[in-house]
């Protein structure tokens, strides 16, 4: 057994401190006024729908969950192919990501209607109730996520598992069953609320031009509802699985890295105390967060940047006391990698603001093109979103090579143990963009409290004056959730390359296990893949192998199939909604004249059927597609898949996510009385355009930060399977 060093208990106090929290800011967020009866109703109806939905998804990914874990238990115990440990993993990982979800779906429907109660009294007392409400979701993710790893790490070792590579491997795989409890949130919640929008949208505004939220429309309270189940349940699986995989897979790459090393458990911890840390200094900056009456965006933005720079930069000088005091010999050079992440994270939050609010030229492009029609208005939303994957993807590229770099101290060698160091260095820098999720993330759980906090107000009408507040709310909300998911993107792509080492670990892992259990050939092959360039020599991981060559084709083709197939689950979701939406105001005589109240409940029912039904294919070709390859093509062939699901996922999020956000905004930007404002013909050229937007930002974009490190995930668990195959 590893002596567990004292500075370790830091992490689970951290992750108590962190619920304790949570739990402050939700009693207080109920002790608010939810306001008037009619606000109280619709809050209600909100929240019966959102709990019925996830408790219907919960259902189906139970089902999944048992049948993998039953299916990784006869590997484990049966064939020797996976750690007897990984099974158990895998099901905390996934309750763990669904809880997240859950406490912060939960906290959302009870913060709107307070919300906007609190924004009739100022803006300022809107935004605390609505941030703090966020802040419920990431101090949650970040809580739970240190406390499965603390609880991991504590019961490996008291288990008399003294390998720290085992170690750290085994804890690695219960993000696979994050992962795919997160693709299954993002997937159903995406394409849930995309279906009302749209189908609220499209017969709302452009046919039958009232207001968005207004009560007259059947599929106002569907749309509510998909707020919460796709851009706060959904979005709080997502991370927790970004959080627990950037700080497992560099836990990973420092027990090969620093093998035999006395300083070897000091590195596998070191991200964990980063995180730990980085939990108290989100503390610090959500309590920095405030505004003042009128005012504007930038303003409004700001404040909310005072919270998140003020977090970044104290875990920045943080790190390097940490990594000092834990004794790293290269403190200062790793530490650099840290503050490269933390920085490539500002950089793409900063692109992203750029992009999608309408208080800069791209967005406010996009509005002058609605004199011209829809078409103007999607043709250029689609160029400004491609146009705006270059800033992320050469910052990426830039904190790759600077975090490589740093970690080995400058050395340009790529020979085994610098790759080693070097890719820890990349991991740990994936850590620092995460270490400070809690405000992070509050900023991005805040957006759907503040649209739903604005339908509110609409639907208990409330006054000018308080409409215009919770607009300005829920714009700035607009803005942070395309912010929230450029970042959670970034992240995506450095936890993946960290992933791409520790598959190959698992690799080694796996022959070693064969190999005890008196397999000679697997004895023959673990003599030859000691190090990383003798791995791939091994299994001729080169561009001049066509199994690589194919495995990159197959990853890029994936990553285009899954967002193709939820956008076509979206359309089909929509139409069924605006055929009910139409029926509803052709059959129910009096809806649009206000005497009659519509049928919510079947709008939600179709939503909800669209969303069990649709979600289920595409999550599970992500599982799917390693596993053949792996079986077909082998190792090099896995590699070729992760890297080229990698580059074309990582790239096409960022372009449907931007794309997405741009139109949204670009349409909020109408709706303040520019180009005519609600009601005009630019109005339903932006309106048109938002819906296009609707499934690339919250369905599609967002989803593939999964897929990503899904199908990563799921080669390191069945790397066992694809090993027996050699």
């Amino acid at each position: 057994m590893n002596n567990i060093p004292s500075v370790f208990w830091l992490v689970p106090v951290a992750s108590v401190v962190s619920l304790g929290m949570a739990l402050f800011f939700y009693l207080q967020m109920k002790k608010a006024d939810e306001g008037t009866p009619r606000m109280k109703e619709i809050a209600e109806y909100v929240r019966h729908g959102a709990m019925a939905y996830l408790k219907q998804q919960y259902k189906v990914v139970t089902i999944v969950f048992i049948v993998l874990a039953v299916i990784f238990s006869v590997m484990a115990y049966g064939y020797q192919l996976q750690n007897p440990w990984v099974p158990f993993a895998f099901l905390t990982g996934g309750f763990f990501s669904g809880l997240a979800g859950f406490f912060g779906m939960k906290t959302a429907t009870y913060a709107s209607a307070r919300t906007a109660n609190a924004a009739r009294k100022s803006l300022d007392a809107g935004l605390k109730v609505a941030f703090r409400s966020g802040a419920v979701m990431g101090l949650t993710v970040v809580g739970l996520g240190l406390l499965d790893i603390a609880i991991w790490f504590v019961v490996l070792n008291a288990a008399g598992v003294d390998s720290l590579i085992t170690v750290t491997t085994t804890m690695l795989t219960f993000g696979m069953g994050a992962s795919t409890q997160a693709l299954f949130a993002r997937v159903g919640g995406g394409i849930y609320t995309k279906a009302a929008d749209v189908g609220a949208d499209i017969v709302g505004k452009v046919e039958a031009d009232i207001p968005e939220d207004d009560p007259r429309n059947p599929a106002t309270i569907a749309d509510n509802v998909g707020d919460n189940v796709g851009d706060v349940a959904g979005m709080g699986a997502d991370l927790y699985e970004s959080y627990c995989g950037s700080i497992l897979s560099t836990a990973a790459l420092g027990a090969t890295a620093y093998l035999g090393t006395q300083l070897q458990l000091n590195y596998v911890i070191a991200p964990m105390i980063i995180a730990a840390v980085g939990i108290f200094l989100s503390l610090f900056g959500i309590f920095l967060v405030r505004t003042e009456e009128g005012a504007t965006m930038r303003q409004l933005l700001h404040s909310l940047g005072v919270g998140t720079n003020v977090s970044a930069a104290l875990i920045a000088v943080a790190t390097f006391a940490i990594l000092y005091l834990l004794g790293i010999p290269n403190w200062i050079y790793v530490s650099c990698s840290v503050v490269v992440g933390l920085l490539a994270g500002v950089i793409i939050g900063q692109a992203t603001e750029y992009y999608t609010s309408h208080s800069y030229k791209p967005t406010q492009e996009i509005s002058a093109a609605s004199q011209t029609g829809a078409a103007t208005v999607i043709i250029k939303g689609v160029g400004t979103g491609m146009i705006s994957t270059m800033v992320p993807v050469v910052t990426i590229s830039v904190a790759i090579m600077l975090s490589y770099l740093c970690a080995n101290g400058f050395n340009l060698d790529v020979n085994a143990e610098a790759l080693s160091k070097g890719l820890y260095g990349v991991g740990i820098a994936a850590v620092g963009m995460l270490s400070t999720l809690g405000i992070t993330l509050a900023t991005d759980a805040y957006g759907p409290i503040a649209d739903n906090a604005g339908g509110n107000a609409e639907m208990s009408e409330l006054g000018e004056e308080v409409r215009k507040r919770t607009d300005a709310l829920d714009a700035l909300g607009n803005t942070t959730a395309a912010t929230g998911k450029g970042f959670a993107i970034g992240s995506a792509a450095l936890t993946a390359l960290a992933l791409l080492a520790s598959y190959i670990e698992e690799i080694k892992e796996a022959v070693q296990r064969l190999a005890n259990a008196g397999d000679q050939h697997m004895a023959e092959v673990l003599g030859q893949i000691g190090d990383i360039p003798s791995f791939m020599n091994y299994f001729q991981v080169n561009l001049m192998n066509p199994k690589v060559i194919v495995g990159v084709f197959i990853g890029a083709m994936a990553a285009f199939l899954f967002s193709g197939i939820t956008m076509g689950a979206v359309g089909r979701a929509a139409e069924d909604m605006v055929k009910e939406v139409r029926r509803q105001f052709r059959e129910i005589a009096g809806i649009l004249e206000g005497k009659a109240t519509p049928d919510y409940g079947r709008c939600v029912e179709i939503s909800t059927r669209s969303a069990q039904r649709e979600m289920i294919f595409p999550s599970l070709l992500a599982i799917i597609i390693p596993i053949v390859v792996g079986l077909i093509l082998g190792v090099a062939g896995v590699l070729g898949l992760l890297v080229g699901g990698l580059a074309a996922g990582f790239t096409l999020a960022i372009f449907m996510s931007n794309a997405g956000g741009a139109w949204d905004n670009a349409k909020k930007m109408v709706e303040e009385g520019n180009f005519g404002g609600k009601g005009s013909e630019c109005h339903k050229a932006t309106v048109v355009g938002d819906t296009v937007g609707d499934p690339f930002k919250d369905t599609s974009g967002p989803s593939l930060n999964i897929l990503i490190k899904l199908m990563s995930m799921v080669s390191i668990v069945m790397a066992g399977l694809t090993v027996a195959f050699i």
